[in-house]
């Protein structure tokens, strides 16, 4: 653990664990797998505040953070927020939508008063003074930002989290092996119940690849659906922010909150109009009975290891066995060709964007001073550098590179699969988020294989979930990931619920 993390969280500590008049941990509040619901009732009925709640959510940090480093910075104020909305439940009696929830909240997305550091030394001493537009949405629905979470430096990373900042996190599941990246620290520390819910950012991989490791849902919602303004970018045209939780309903209510336009995000303009009154109503039981699902082989079989096609399998019967009509395969024409030269190398215009916009440090402006301040990690290095010399499309850079509603590549490979889906009138395709299980941290390079998120949602912009699917050899997980047609998160909310309460695959960690 680095200076800068015992600094911040030093103070919080001391009075959790001595004295401050401040709540303490309280053995009787069972913090795992604690759902939005079962916090709620549980302050409705007097059985522990907010106070207390975060106050043994700051002990479950300190008893395990240690081992797996998914934390890079607890909120000092967090206590001091919790005894507020405390007061205001007994005044009003009324509790907001995310009243008194704990959440955590990756490094690169801005939390006013807490640093934002994208896990770089380059930004390690940026603390803005306002939250992202999507925090103060939380705020405003009563959520306590507990603390900041440890993500892959720059979000370069989709195969493991390691930072110059803090370092590597590990899989909670097993400490050997990667919790995947960039969002590898928000995976780890939800799996692990040191919050309630946490957010991610995904530029291809890294909601859904953690959430997929550590046995979580993660939503990639619609490009457009969600702001992503104040948030430290990687290529800004395919992020996406979004929940990752150990429930479907606990998403679900947290993409409520977030959704919506954004005058700072122009891409969201297109949400409007395409926003339900809410989400909720889409958490049915039985809401696989009558649903069609496409098989996509072309991502299931591309050399899948043993136990994760064992896995899909059985998905696949059980999708079949909770009502589901499971067509098997759902070809995409030219999906192969469809797939090539999607991405775009922005991150250079993208950073210095931010880094304007929001740092507004005179010695930090460029992708050149970022690379002089320099980081402790080679494989970071190398990216950067990589970044700086190239902008526009990898492959073919006459084509330009234009956001998913009006770049011909992006658009002409939605209206494939969509194409598709209309004719064979299914409500989703599936596949294995990963067709490999984890990698070990000491080889994640050589093990990184079958990262299926890579290859659709980031470039056509369409929503895909993931939900746990099962556990590999050496208690790893899988997930199964659903994809659907743009602003149709109610399908995917739909599906992605009835399976998950019709299979039950998340289970806690033993650490």
């Amino acid at each position: 653990m680095n200076i800068s993390k015992i600094t911040f969280i030093l103070v919080p500590l001391l009075c959790v664990f001595n004295s401050c008049k401040d709540p303490k941990p309280s053995a009787s509040i069972a913090v795992s797998e604690l759902t939005i619901a079962e916090i709620h009732k549980a302050y409705q009925e007097h059985t522990y505040t907010s106070s207390e709640l975060v106050a043994t959510y700051l002990q479950r940090i300190k008893d395990f953070d240690t081992t797996i480093n998914a934390i890079t910075i607890l909120n000092p104020k967090a206590l001091d927020i919790a005894k507020t909305l405390d007061e205001e439940y007994a005044k009003t009696g009324v509790l907001r939508p995310l009243h008194g929830i704990p959440f955590i909240i990756k490094d690169n997305i801005n939390t006013a008063g807490l640093p934002t550091t994208a896990g770089s030394l380059a930004m390690q001493h940026y603390i803005p003074e306002k939250d992202a537009f999507i925090i103060e949405k939380l705020v405003d629905a009563g959520a306590i930002i507990l603390a900041k979470s440890n993500m892959a430096e720059w979000a370069f990373s989709p195969m493991h989290t390691e930072s110059s900042t803090v370092g590597t996190t590990r899989n909670p599941y097993n400490t050997g092996f990667v919790p995947a990246g960039s969002s590898g620290g928000t995976g780890a520390s939800i799996a692990a119940n040191f919050g309630t819910i946490g957010l991610g950012t995904d530029t291809g991989n890294s909601i859904r690849g953690p959430s997929s490791h550590n046995a979580l849902v993660g939503f990639r919602t619609t490009l457009g659906l969600v702001s992503r303004s104040a948030i430290v970018p990687l290529y800004l045209r395919n992020d996406v922010v979004g929940p990752m939780s150990r429930t479907v309903t606990d998403a679900t209510k947290v993409l409520e909150v977030m959704a919506g336009y954004d005058p700072k995000d122009p891409l969201t303009k297109y949400s409007k109009g395409k926003i339900p009154d809410n989400y909720s109503q889409f958490l049915l039981q039985d809401g696989l009975k009558g649903a069609k699902i496409g098989v996509l082989r072309a991502l299931s079989e591309d050399d899948p290891h043993p136990e994760i096609k064992g896995l899909f399998e059985k998905a696949l019967s059980d999708l079949n066995a909770l009502g589901a009509k499971v067509i098997d395969s759902a070809i995409v024409p030219n999906f192969d060709i469809l797939r090539q030269n999607q991405w775009c190398a922005t991150f250079t215009t993208d950073i210095e964007t931010f880094l304007a916009d929001y740092v507004k440090n005179d010695s930090l402006k460029t992708i050149e001073d970022v690379i002089t301040i320099g980081t402790k990690s080679d494989y970071t290095r190398e990216r950067l550098v990589r970044n700086a010399a190239n902008s526009g499309r990898w492959e073919n850079p006459e084509i330009p590179c234009l956001d998913a509603y009006t770049d011909s590549r992006r658009v002409e490979f939605r209206e494939a699969i969509e194409q598709l889906m209309d004719s064979l009138e299914l409500d989703a395709l599936v596949y294995p988020t990963w067709n490999h299980p984890p990698a070990r941290i000491d080889f994640f390079q050589e093990e990184y294989k079958g990262d299926n998120s890579q290859v659709i949602s980031p470039h056509t912009g369409q929503p895909a979930f993931t939900v746990p699917m099962g556990f590999t050899a050496g208690n790893l997980p899988a997930g199964l990931q659903f994809l659907g047609r743009m602003y149709d998160e109610p399908t995917l909310i739909r599906l992605t619920y009835a399976y998950e309460q019709g299979t039950k695959h998340r289970r806690t960690p033993d650490l």
